[in-house]
Order: C-alpha cells, then sequence, then structure tokens
C-alpha cells in the first residue's frame, strides 16, 4: 500500500492511476481549503489541477540526475500569485504541491494518507476558529490637509474606540499637499464602530480613511 508503484519506464496504467488520483486530491483539497472560506475561481481551479501537473513534472525527470534541480524549481511555482495572499492560500499550495510530489513519484498511499490528515486537520481547525483573534486588529489610513498638526489629533478618538492605536508611517500625497497617517490599531471587538469613521471624518476634513484588516496578509 506504501509502496511506489511507479518503475522505469513508466507504464501508461501506472501513469493514469496517478494522474486520476492526483486530479481527484487536487479536487478535493480545493473542496476542503473553499470550508467557510471565499477564494478567487481562478486560485480554487488552480489548487484542482496543480497536483497533476506537479506529479506529471516529477516523473519526468524520476531517476535523473537532474531531479533535485526539477524538485526545487517545482516548489517555486508559488510564486504565480503576484497579488497578496492570505496564509491559508499558501498553505494549500503547498499541501497540493507535496500530494503532486508524492504521486509523481508513484506513492498513492502515502498522497491519500496525507491528504486525509491534511483535511482533517484544516476542517477541524476552521471549524474551532483556531488562531481567530478575539480582538481585531486592523491597518488604519487616513488622508489630513498638510496644514493640519497631525500630533494628538485623533488621540481622544482612539481612547474612545480603540483598545490600542500606534502611528506606524507619514509620507505625503498628492505632490506634497496631503499627508497620509498610517496607524495599528485594535478595537475592542470583531465590529468596527461607525462613529469611530464618522469621529475621524470630522477631524481630517472628511479626506480619505481607509481600514484593511492585514493581520493574515501575505506577499508572495
Amino acid at each position: 500500500m506504501l509502496n511506489s508503484i511507479i518503475t522505469l519506464p513508466i507504464t501508461l496504467p501506472a501513469l493514469l492511476v496517478c494522474m486520476i488520483t492526483a486530479i481527484a486530491l487536487g479536487i478535493l483539497t480545493a473542496l476542503v481549503f473553499s470550508f467557510r472560506q471565499h477564494h478567487s475561481r481562478s486560485f480554487t481551479l488552480t489548487l484542482a489541477l496543480l497536483p497533476m501537473a506537479v506529479s506529471i513534472v516529477i516523473m519526468m525527470v524520476n531517476g535523473n540526475i537532474g531531479a533535485g534541480i526539477a524538485v526545487a524549481g517545482t516548489f517555486t511555482l508559488v510564486r504565480f500569485r503576484s497579488i497578496p495572499g492570505t496564509a491559508r492560500e499558501i498553505s494549500a499550495i503547498f499541501v497540493d504541491m507535496v500530494i503532486g510530489f508524492t504521486l509523481g513519484m508513484g506513492y498513492i498511499g502515502i498522497a491519500v494518507i496525507f491528504f486525509i490528515l491534511a483535511s482533517l486537520l484544516t476542517i477541524l481547525l476552521t471549524w474551532m476558529n483556531f488562531g481567530v483573534p478575539s480582538r481585531v486588529e486592523k491597518q488604519l489610513r487616513i488622508t489630513i490637509p498638510e496644514n493640519f498638526d497631525y500630533n494628538e489629533l485623533f488621540d481622544e478618538v482612539f481612547q474612545k474606540y480603540t483598545v490600542k492605536a500606534e502611528m506606524e508611517q507619514i509620507r505625503t500625497t498628492n505632490m506634497g499637499t496631503l499627508f497620509e497617517l498610517s496607524y495599528r490599531i485594535v478595537f475592542p471587538d470583531k465590529k468596527i464602530p461607525k462613529e469611530f469613521i464618522d469621529a475621524l471624518r470630522a477631524r481630517n476634513g472628511n479626506l480619505n480613511i481607509i481600514i484593511n484588516d492585514f493581520s493574515e496578509m501575505m506577499t508572495l
């Protein structure tokens, strides 16, 4: 069960079994990592196809001295995402690639066992809301006119509505006529009070206010 079914030269039955298994596990992996999560259609499709693509690459270099280089090159596929992605999405890609690598070596039993364990752990931890903070940490960006004194300008608002507020960056925008202030703030619960936004608008001349959730964001 845990032995490889691939021998050199690769036979058509072995190839078909590995390809079909890769497709099935890829689709199931896409479904598992979509549990209580929202991903783009292209990302879900990639999760479904990636094990098959990785496994065929590994098969083609199996027994070759360049296999190590090929494996390293395969893992650089994680760079295919040029936009920010969550840590969960990165984990899904690596799970897919491990499945594809294992199937490419012909170890179907090991690939299935790994998929089952990874899926059960993912579903269980997601259902338990594991790692979800009780308090929400956000990035706040506020635009103010250049003639405003940003020191202590919003301190009263932060003291009333947030648990913590730290200034991280100050930069000029719009040819130097505006300041953009970046803060790391923590709310006491998961809701962002509308009164908080209204209070900021009253102090920044009703210019742009942007709040981002960056706790899970990673740039690939």
